[in-house]
């Protein structure tokens, strides 16, 4: 079966099952890899940047060995047995699904004017504090991360598929694991996650870059302001510290007229955001709603044309 076939059928698995709890979920696996391995390099370097380093480059050299002996093993058994290893593969690197499912249980919440069980739902995606949120602030948090997690949940593993296959999926699994563990710029991480937030600045800086316009084509197919989507990505989609959340987030911002971004808290302190997007509409649960068939068209329209590229190319 050819890597476009697989990858396709994945995306259609993902489409129909989401992300089953039952499921042996391999970044499950990297992340207990990833805090094992923060256990044993911290005592054996002075330098806590050192010690991240060496944590990063072990998980993902781990989990490049660990796919690829897979992948080969399971194909030299019987090749139908490999083609579903990388189906597989391919199926728990893409988070389309439940992506759509947290925020809209959110929307849900709101619309049934349950605002503390949206809270509990939008704290389960986002890593600010929610119990203080009222309903605008819970639609933002909830829009936000849809328009960020498109890019690492959903565009990005796939465009290491359709470039290096299941084995190159995996590795990005592995990196964006290492950043949403180590990632933070706290006393325990400013150091050590270091390597593990610079390697997924770099592992999503094309991918980010490919599908923030993707948002302005999908917003025209659904009757959205692709126009202002355009100008805001070009306008605000840089303000953000990060060199690639900021670019997804303003192009959504612009597609529903509304504004991201502001004050958020976390552990209690105020962290402030660059503002995306302008407020020409309050936010409330019809955004989500809208955000989450543009993220559905956006990843749609990038599958179609990454297939037809990589088609052409091979």
């Amino acid at each position: 079966m050819r890597p476009e076939t697989q990858i396709l059928a994945a995306a259609v698995l993902d489409l129909v099952l989401g992300d089953p709890r039952w499921f042996p979920h391999p970044v499950k696996g990297m992340g207990r890899l990833a805090l094992f391995l923060e256990g044993a390099t911290r005592p054996r370097f002075r330098s806590e940047r050192l010690a991240g380093i060496a944590t990063a480059v072990a998980v993902i050299g781990l989990t490049v060995a660990a796919a690829l002996l897979v992948v080969k093993i399971a194909a030299a058994i019987h090749p139908w047995l490999g083609d579903a290893v990388c189906i597989t593969f391919f199926f728990t690197g893409i988070a389309a699904r439940d992506l759509s499912a947290h925020a809209r249980g959110v929307r849900d919440a709101l619309r049934a004017g349950d605002l503390r069980l949206a809270r509990k739902r939008v704290g389960m995606i986002v890593g600010r504090d929610t119990a203080p949120l009222e309903e605008p602030e819970v639609a933002r948090a909830a829009v936000e991360s849809v328009a960020e997690s498109m890019v690492d949940g959903v565009t990005a593993p796939l465009f290491f598929a359709l470039l290096g296959g299941p084995v190159a999926m995996m590795a990005y699994k592995a990196v964006n694991t290492l950043d949403s563990t180590f990632g933070y710029k706290n006393e325990r991480y400013l150091h050590f996650g270091w390597a593990s937030a610079r390697i997924d600045d770099a592992a999503n800086y094309i991918p980010a870059r490919l599908t923030a316009p993707l948002v302005a084509a999908a917003s025209a197919v659904l009757g959205l302001n692709w126009k202002r989507s355009l100008a805001v990505l070009k306008r605000d989609g840089r303000k953000h510290p990060s060199p690639n959340s900021g670019l997804c987030e303003a192009a959504v911002a612009g597609a529903l007229g509304v504004q991201l971004g502001g004050v958020n808290y976390y552990f209690g302190r105020p962290s402030e955001k660059p503002r995306l997007g302008d407020s020409l509409e309050p936010l409330s649960s019809w955004h989500i709603d809208r955000a989450v068939r543009l993220m559905w068209l956006t990843c749609g329209l990038f599958t179609v044309v990454g297939l037809g590229v990589r088609l052409a190319v091979w």
